[in-house]
């Protein structure tokens, strides 16, 4: 009799650390923290059954390798793969019936835990985020999902980039709002790690004063990276000693510290701009101040390489034009999605168009900058220029089944 889940030990400079392996053509559990594996986030679905589905494992802080064949013996499948706050790990991929296809990637799993005296200081809303709890969690998405087995281990060797950030760069936990730094999972193999640490609404000053660049330095590795972007939510702060020169600048500096320290190696990231055109001109209108300015300013004196998001984004909203530029923003009729009741219309946050076309921005600003790491890209990857975007009309996203039409922090 074939059993619902497969385990081994793995031993590491002897740490034992579990590895495990999923046949997802049985039965399987809802999750719980007893069991410690499971379907979750809604209830197991009926067998046969071709809608979304999640299934999550309990482990502990890390990065894993995870192993996914999918396709059905029964039907053809055309499947989505995402993890926790919806990542994106792969596009649609079909399988005929009866025929298979193996894909790996190397997930990063964190909880607010730095050590056993201090926790990251979430946000209430942050509590019941997919990326802070105890366990892995995937999405199997798209019109017609099959999974054969998961497997999932620890891996010790992955590069980890490290991301710093607000509403921009966050894993957004919900539809229709969508960031680059869940989109840029999909670009890299797995020897690559993503761990996205950004929050909506933060700024620099605010990201360290709540401990989330002491949990981003306790998971470092010598040689990991961290991408740190900025700008929006510093320009709001009105307290003494706030300003781009001056407290801005300081906090910037305490980041390139304590990476360094760490043997780390940092990117700065200028910040994505707001959709605000110029009526007579037609291009984008500055808003952000001094900000972009002081981070290159910043990043200039200290020798940190600095990706031009600011710019690239800028480029890429006056290449759409003032209407089609809402296509990459949560523009939205009242009644697109459940409980909308109001139209949605907001000039600072990206949908899954959007998010990701700036995530390739980003893999080009790393690529311009001739970071080692661009030699991890997959082999589907292709040069992207914000003069030349992907078309909208073709771009095909299955949503989460999962919405929230509350704006994030930081509008």
């Amino acid at each position: 009799m074939k059993k619902l889940r497969t385990t081994f030990f793995l031993c590491f400079f002897s740490t034992v650390l579990l590895a495990q392996t999923f046949d997802m053509t049985l039965q399987q559990p809802q999750y719980s923290d007893a069991i410690g594996y499971g379907y979750d986030v809604m209830a197991a679905p009926p067998k046969g059954s071709q809608k979304p589905f999640f299934f999550s494992v309990k482990v502990p802080d890390g990065n894993y390798h995870v192993t996914v064949t999918l396709g059905s013996s029964k039907r053809k499948a055309q499947t989505v793969v995402r993890a926790e706050s919806r990542r994106l790990l792969l596009e649609q991929t079909t399988t005929d019936k009866g025929k298979f296809k193996t894909y790996t990637f190397v997930v990063n799993k964190r909880s607010p835990i730095i050590d056993g005296n201090t926790n990251v200081v979430l946000k209430p809303r942050e509590k019941d985020y997919l990326d802070w709890d105890n366990r892995l969690t995937f999405e199997f998405n798209g019109p017609t999902p099959a999974v054969k087995t998961i497997d999932i281990r620890p891996d010790t060797t992955a590069v980890t980039i490290f991301l710093c950030g607000n509403s921009t760069v966050v894993d957004q936990a919900k539809e229709p709002w969508a960031s680059w730094g869940q989109m840029i999972p999909r670009w890299f193999d797995a020897s690559i790690a993503i761990s996205n640490h950004a929050e909506s609404g933060l700024s620099a000053t605010s990201f360290i004063n709540q401990r989330r660049l002491d949990k981003v330095v306790s998971m470092m590795r010598p040689g990991d990276y961290v991408l740190c972007e900025f700008g929006h939510n510093d320009q709001k702060e009105h307290r003494f000693g706030d300003g781009a020169y001056y407290n801005f600048a300081h906090s910037l500096k305490i980041f390139i510290d304590r990476i360094r320290a760490a043997k780390g190696i940092i990117i700065f990231v200028t910040p994505t701009q707001r959709r605000l055109f110029n009526k007579d001109s037609h291009r984008i209108l500055e808003t952000h101040g001094d900000y972009p300015a002081a981070m290159r300013e910043v990043a200039r004196r200290e020798c940190v390489p600095i990706i031009e998001l600011h710019e690239m984004t800028r480029t890429f909203f006056e290449t759409l034009g003032e209407e089609d530029s809402k296509r990459a923003l949560v523009y939205y009729a009242a009644g697109t999605f459940p409980g909308q009741m109001k139209a949605l219309a907001d000039n600072t946050h990206f949908n899954a168009f959007g998010a990701y076309e700036v995530a390739k921005m980003v893999v080009m600003g790393m690529k311009q900058l001739g970071l080692p790491i661009v030699s991890a890209l997959r082999k589907d990857w292709h040069d992207f220029l914000p003069t030349a975007p992907d078309s909208w009309q073709r771009f095909t996203w299955y949503p989460t089944p999962v919405y929230d039409t509350m704006k994030p922090d930081g509008n």
